[in-house]
C-alpha cells in the first residue's frame, strides 16, 4: 500500500472512531432537509394521479421519491445507531458487456453530496462484471440515490449498446433513432441521448438531441399527407416554408407505388429533393431490398442520382445489409433501439472504514480498474 492509501485508510479509520464515539454519545446526524429523511415522511406523503403526469421530475427524484423503501429503512436504522456518516467504497459492475451510457447524469445526481465518484466514461464498451462506476464517501450522503442511479445506468447503457450494434451493421451510412414514440415521454430524451452516445448519427425527440449538442432530425409525418392530399403539393411546401437549408426529405409510400410517387416528386423539386423516405406499411410486406433496388434503378435512370433513399419501419441490424446492398443510404431506427433490455447494474460496498468487505460471493476490497476517470469533485473550474 502506497503512502497515499495508507493515509486515505488512516483517515478513514479516524472517523470511524469519531462516529463510535458519538454514537455511544448519543449523537445523531442532523437531516439535511434535501432528502427524504424517514418513513414517516413517507407515509404522509400525498399523491394524486388525477392530474399531475405520472412520471418523476427532477425534483422528485433528487429529493429520492424514486428510490426503493428499504433505503429508507437503512437510513432510519444508520442514523438512530450513530452511524449514518460511515466512510465506505461502493462499486457498480454490470451484468453482461455493453457501451457505456448515463455517467453524465449519475454525475449530475451526485453532485454536491460531497462524495468522490469515479465512472467509465460515456461511449466506451466495457465486458460482463467490469466495474463501470465507484464512489467513495458517507455511506449516507448517497445511499437514497442507489435505486435511481442503477436504473439510469442501466437503461442508458441498454439503449446506447443496441444504437452501437445498429451503427456497426450500417457501417457509414447514417442512422436516425426514431425511438422516441415507443416509451414513456419522461425517458425518451434520456433514450435518444444515449443512442447518440452508441453511435446513431442523429434523433428525432427534441430534447434529447438539444442534451447531446445536436438538432433534432427528421421530416413530416404521413398525417400531412392525409391532410392535404397529394404528395408533390406538400413536398413544395417543404420546400418553401422550412427554414433554408433544411434538406428536403419526403415520405413517398401514401398513397402511390413508391417509384411512381418518387418520380412524381423528383420532377417537381429536382435538384432541391435531398432523399425519399420509405415507410411501407408492414400490412404491404414493408420495405424489402427488391423496392428499394427497383427505387434505386428508377430514380437513377430518370436522372435523379442525386436523390438519396432513406428506409425507416422495422429496422433491425438483421435486415440492414441486405437493404444496404440494394441502395438504402440511410436508416430510420425506432423500437429496436428504443426496446432494448436494460444492462443489469449491481451496486456492492467494497470498503468500510478503510476495511474491505463483501457479500458472501464477492472478493472483499476495491476492484482494479484502471478505465475509470474521476468526475466529483470535479477538476478545479469546471464546476458540478
Amino acid at each position: 500500500m502506497g503512502i497515499r492509501e495508507r493515509l486515505a485508510a488512516s483517515s478513514q479509520q479516524a472517523r470511524c472512531q469519531e462516529l463510535a464515539a458519538r454514537r455511544q454519545a448519543g449523537w445523531k446526524r442532523v437531516p439535511d432537509g434535501r432528502t427524504i429523511q424517514n418513513l414517516k415522511e413517507v407515509e404522509q406523503l400525498r399523491v394524486s394521479a388525477d392530474k399531475r403526469l405520472f412520471s418523476a421530475d427532477g425534483r422528485e427524484i433528487r429529493e429520492g421519491w424514486t428510490t426503493d423503501i428499504y433505503f429508507i429503512k437503512t437510513r432510519e436504522i444508520l442514523r438512530g445507531l450513530g452511524m449514518a456518516d460511515t466512510p465506505v467504497v461502493a462499486e457498480v459492475f454490470a451484468g453482461r458487456p455493453g457501451i457505456m451510457a448515463g455517467t453524465a447524469e449519475v454525475k449530475n445526481m451526485l453532485a454536491g453530496t460531497g462524495v468522490e465518484v469515479w465512472g467509465l466514461p460515456e461511449g466506451r464498451p466495457f465486458a460482463a462484471r467490469e466495474v463501470v462506476l465507484r464512489i467513495s464517501g458517507p455511506y449516507d450522503s448517497f445511499s437514497i440515490y442507489e435505486t435511481a442511479l442503477l436504473g439510469v445506468l442501466a437503461s442508458s447503457s441498454g439503449w446506447a449498446t443496441a444504437a452501437r450494434t445498429v451503427k456497426e451493421a450500417a457501417g457509414d451510412k447514417r442512422v436516425i433513432c426514431f425511438g422516441a414514440r415507443h416509451v414513456h415521454p419522461a425517458v425518451a430524451p434520456v433514450m435518444e441521448r444515449s443512442a447518440l452516445i452508441g453511435g446513431a448519427d442523429g434523433c428525432s425527440c427534441i430534447l434529447g438531441a438539444k442534451l447531446a449538442g445536436l438538432e433534432p432530425t427528421g421530416t413530416v409525418p404521413h398525417a400531412v399527407f392525409l391532410i392535404v392530399g397529394d404528395t408533390v403539393e406538400v413536398a413544395r411546401a417543404y420546400k418553401r416554408l422550412m427554414p433554408e437549408g433544411t434538406p428536403v426529405v419526403v415520405l413517398v409510400d401514401t398513397f402511390k407505388d413508391e417509384a411512381e410517387e418518387s418520380l412524381r416528386v423528383a420532377a417537381a423539386l429536382g435538384r432541391d429533393l435531398s432523399s425519399v423516405r420509405l415507410d411501407t406499411a408492414s400490412e404491404r410486406g414493408g420495405v424489402t431490398p427488391g423496392l428499394v433496388r427497383e427505387l434505386r434503378a428508377r430514380l437513377d435512370q430518370a436522372g435523379h442520382s442525386h436523390v438519396k433513399i432513406l428506409v425507416s419501419g422495422g429496422v433491425t441490424p438483421e435486415r440492414i445489409p441486405d437493404l444496404a446492398a440494394a441502395g438504402a443510404d440511410a436508416f430510420g431506427v425506432g423500437s429496436y433501439i428504443s426496446g432494448a433490455p436494460a444492462i443489469d447494474m449491481t451496486m456492492d460496498i467494497k470498503e468500510v472504514c478503510g476495511k474491505p468487505v463483501a457479500k458472501r460471493g464477492r472478493i472483499p476490497g476495491i476492484t482494479a480498474a484502471p478505465r475509470l476517470v474521476k468526475i466529483l469533485p470535479c477538476p478545479e473550474g469546471e464546476g458540478n
